[in-house]
């Protein structure tokens, strides 16, 4: 290939020749992942990063593996292609940024497709790398007022959670006029579906388990649970919280709520807002550490916010052993019950079937590598067929509203929608709330994505 001094990968055969690189295929090992030297003055320099930016780049542009992802790469190769030398280095180191910009650090490409990841010697990481422009970018101030809002989820919610300013919210969300101005004045897309606030939050409707029951621990689970309610969770989702409550409690598990918490942290991390992140680690993990000493174990019903305490964090506080603490006692709600099945103490005493139900798996909960589990657990209801799509809704919390980014959060769902559509189902959920809303939008059939613990609760008929 002119210009590039090695001989890329043959995109018809998918076979990589040999390389300046030095190799001919990808690690066979498991990938592993570095601290996140995100306290490191080093970390900031913004001409390494373009260094190591225009490294990854390349090798990317010379396998293309990932094309299919997210709107990351394909602007990288696009950027490559339309460029004088049709290489990386015809890009302007400027353009790197809008590569940047795509990235919504949902780990796909880290864990599903590189064959570059660590412990391989080219150590490829690109959601970090994306991670690291994004911080030294917050750094520099170059953050706009709109995103800095959008991941203010806690002062946010508290002011759209007050009974008056909720319905004026919720009303002026669904003003076509309204949505016209934000889309000018803010830069929010006037068709992006926003959430819905509730005023009569899960903190003020739930009334605490109480421990009259004797305890029933397994190998791995105490019985009692401490749930993280998250943002979303309490203040726009409280319904799905509230399911996921019930079946616990039909399951025998003592629940409770965190006595107080503050958001998880991940979208100030896509912000690249790394402080914001550290104070919401010293606020949340000293209340889950002392539930933790009581015998609790801990579980958050968003997949996004279990990934921050199970990966995240620890990664960019790796000598923290409270956090280290948090990360071996946190779970995804179906990993836990799906524990108490493995120990013989889930409920399969059902009464109503549930049909087809499309499941769409989460990027943020694939990436965990605890497996499959809510459709395992789904798939013990008799006369019940799960149709598992494992593909990105594009959602990312923020992604899809933003003006310059929906219509390419519409195009990465699109094969989930298809899939939906074709599949003929009785019922379509996502573990991820907004990922279910982001299929809905994408069907415009009037039906509504359900979570998962609403069709488990739905089963067991309670």
């Amino acid at each position: 290939m002119p210009g590039s001094g090695y001989y890329s990968l043959n995109v018809t055969d998918n076979v990589m020749n040999e390389t300046k690189y030095g190799h001919r295929e990808g690690s066979l090992e498991a990938p592993t992942r570095h601290p996140i030297k995100w306290q490191d003055p080093a970390y900031y320099d913004e001409r390494a990063l373009f260094e190591e930016l225009e490294r990854v780049y390349d090798i990317c542009h010379g396998c293309r593996r990932c094309v299919s992802l997210c709107n990351a790469f394909p602007t990288l190769f696009d950027l490559v292609d339309e460029s004088d030398t049709m290489e990386v280095d015809g890009v302007a180191k400027e353009d790197y940024w809008k590569v940047v910009d795509h990235c919504y650090l949902c780990d796909l490409c880290y864990m599903t497709k590189c064959p570059y990841v660590p412990p391989h010697e080219w150590n490829v990481d690109f959601p970090h790398l994306m991670l690291q422009a994004k911080a030294i970018k917050h750094k520099q101030g170059r953050d706009r007022f709109r995103d800095k809002v959008l991941t203010s989820t806690d002062a946010v919610g508290r002011i759209a959670g007050v009974p008056v300013v909720a319905q004026t919210v919720n009303a002026m969300n669904n003003n076509g006029l309204v949505r016209k101005v934000m889309d000018k004045v803010l830069g929010i897309h006037p068709g992006a579906k926003l959430p819905r606030f509730h005023s009569h939050s899960l903190r003020k409707r739930y009334r605490q388990d109480s421990l009259a029951n004797e305890v029933d621990p397994t190998e791995n689970t105490t019985g009692k649970v401490a749930v993280f309610t998250t943002c979303y969770g309490n203040r726009n989702a409280p319904r799905f919280v509230e399911d996921m409550i019930a079946v616990f409690q039909h399951n025998g598990i003592h629940v409770r709520l965190t006595e107080k918490e503050r958001c998880c942290g991940m979208p100030k991390l896509e912000l690249g807002d790394l402080e914001a992140v550290e104070q919401a680690k010293d606020f949340n993990i000293p209340e889950l550490v002392r539930l933790i000493d009581e015998g609790w174990d801990i579980v958050a019903p968003i997949p996004s916010c279990v990934l921050m305490f199970k990966q995240e964090i620890p990664l960019m506080f790796p000598d923290d052993g409270a956090v280290q603490r948090v990360k071996s006692h946190i779970f995804d709600p179906f990993e836990y019950l799906s524990l108490r099945h493995k120990a013989g103490k889930f409920n399969t005493s059902f009464k109503t079937s549930l049909g087809k139900v499309a499941y769409h798996v989460p990027c943020h909960q694939r990436v965990q590598n605890i497996g499959l589990k809510t459709r395992d657990i789904l798939s013990l209801i008799p006369d019940t067929a799960i149709d598992v799509i494992e593909r990105c809704s594009g959602h990312d919390g923020t992604y899809a509203v933003k003006s310059e980014f929906h219509d390419n959060s519409t195009k990465i769902c699109r094969p989930v929608v298809n899939r939906i559509k074709k599949g003929e189902v009785n019922y379509y959920i996502s573990d991820c709330p907004m990922a279910g809303v982001q299929i809905e939008d994408g069907l415009k059939d009037n039906t509504l994505a359900e979570s998962p613990f609403t069709l488990l609760r739905q089963a067991y008929g309670i």
